[in-house]
């Protein structure tokens, strides 16, 4: 009803200006609650969107429309690709590789470990249900949502440490895995329904897809973006650096969607290949770097997708028979098997609990995962049923929600040691 009255005049753009207005001042205004209290703002914001979308369980129901707002979704994608390239922006290649064997390390047993515990988890808790179902749980918890992990350690100014590169880097390899994983499965269900089997061959292909995209863009990015920009910096219309940045972030976004990889994962390789270095002539005749213009931007819209994380989480799911007990060994399972990752990690003095905790949230990417499973059916019944969905969307709630102050007092205890 409340936002309704915004489409009364007719102009599209209506909705969506009060839409945006809701949105914002309520993640500014949660957000900062949440910063007095001693937590990231980006807990406010996802609190604020829990807020909004459960209104109607005390009888308003004027916020509903936003959970499936075509315009507000499509946003809230921009924001989450446009913090993955800023938090890009802030490392580079050479210090990714340098953590490389660690955030590799990290990745496999936050993999597997989570993929074998939420397999045998499902079997133990739903016997009924087929394997199909048991792997789609396990898949679900394979990923990190690095959208998530990103933004709470640039809110307590840890994105540089090293311990915040080999998190950010498993995490992109998560998805790399997490999403192979995913396809193999698919696979597996539309060779079922087809009366097959899945060949070893598109297995491989998948690998070599995800692994050749990374390579292949990583490499050309370092040899061909001092060139690009440096051809960039003899245009005179101002703009012309943001322009070009944000044109590279979103076609490596489209090149990793093409491949089949999630679009974060480009924008953030994006990010990684674009040095101080490259602007050096822009700077010099007093511009600002492609890291503070992107900054605005990236502030104004990350705190949409945060916020409709939130917003489409309903908490009826919890009232449902069973749901609960489900939804809460899920839970304990998700952070058990992702915070032994941090055992992965190589070196002295790094602090391996913050780590693992740093890649326990699901977010986004769980969810990805879970509605897989819901929209692919075998006998024309939905591998992962309405209720099991509703848990494992309570477990992503709850493991993106215990993250920003677990890791907030990790690091701090981190911190006092020293």
């Amino acid at each position: 009803m409340f936002l309704a009255l915004a489409g009364a005049h007719g102009d599209p753009v209506a909705s969506v200006a009060l839409s945006l207005t809701v949105i914002l001042l309520s993640a500014k205004l949660v957000g900062e609650i949440a910063v007095r209290l001693g937590q990231p703002a980006v807990l406010g914001e996802i609190l604020a969107g829990v807020l909004l979308g459960n209104a109607h369980l005390v009888g308003f129901d004027g916020f509903s429309a936003l959970r499936t707002d075509a315009a507000i979704d499509m946003l809230a994608r921009i924001g989450v690709l446009l913090l993955l390239f800023e938090v890009g922006l802030e490392s580079t290649v050479g210090q990714m590789l340098k953590v490389g064997l660690s955030s590799l390390s990290v990745a496999m047993i936050g993999v597997f470990v989570p993929f074998v515990l939420g397999w045998l988890t499902g079997a133990w808790l739903l016997p009924q249900q087929g394997p199909l179902v048991h792997a789609f749980l396990g898949a679900t918890f394979c990923a990190t949502s690095i959208g998530i992990t990103a933004r709470v350690l640039k809110d307590l100014s840890r994105e540089k440490t090293e311990e915040a590169r080999i998190v950010l880097g498993a995490a992109v390899i998560d998805d790399v895995l997490g999403l192979l994983i995913l396809a193999v499965l698919s696979g597996v269900v539309a060779a079922s329904n087809q009366g097959g089997t899945l060949a070893y061959g598109d297995v491989a292909f998948t690998l070599f897809k995800a692994t050749a995209f990374l390579v292949v863009a990583l490499t050309l990015g370092v040899y061909l973006s001092p060139r690009l920009f440096h051809l960039v910096s003899r245009l005179r219309a101002r703009g012309a650096l943001l322009a070009v940045g944000l044109g590279f972030c979103f076609l490596l976004a489209w090149l990793a969607d093409v491949i089949g990889l999630s679009p974060i994962v480009g924008a953030f390789a994006a990010g990684l290949v674009l040095e101080d270095v490259h602007f050096r002539d822009f700077k010099e005749r007093g511009e600002h770097g492609l890291e503070e213009l992107v900054h605005p931007i990236a502030s104004l819209l990350a705190p949409v997708f945060f916020v409709l994380m939130g917003l489409r989480t309903d908490l009826r799911a919890l009232a449902a028979p069973g749901i609960l007990g489900l939804a809460g060994v899920l839970t304990l399972v998700a952070i058990g098997g992702k915070a032994v990752a941090g055992l992965g990690a190589f070196g002295k003095g790094l602090d391996r609990l913050s780590i693992g905790i740093a890649m326990v949230p699901r977010g986004e990417v769980g969810l990805i995962f879970a509605n897989v499973g819901l929209t692919l059916e075998v006998g024309g019944k939905p591998v992962i049923d309405g209720p099991t969905f509703s848990a494992v969307v309570v477990m992503v709630m709850l493991t993106t929600l215990v993250t920003p102050p677990a890791l907030r007092f990790s690091l701090a205890r981190a911190k006092r040691a020293k």
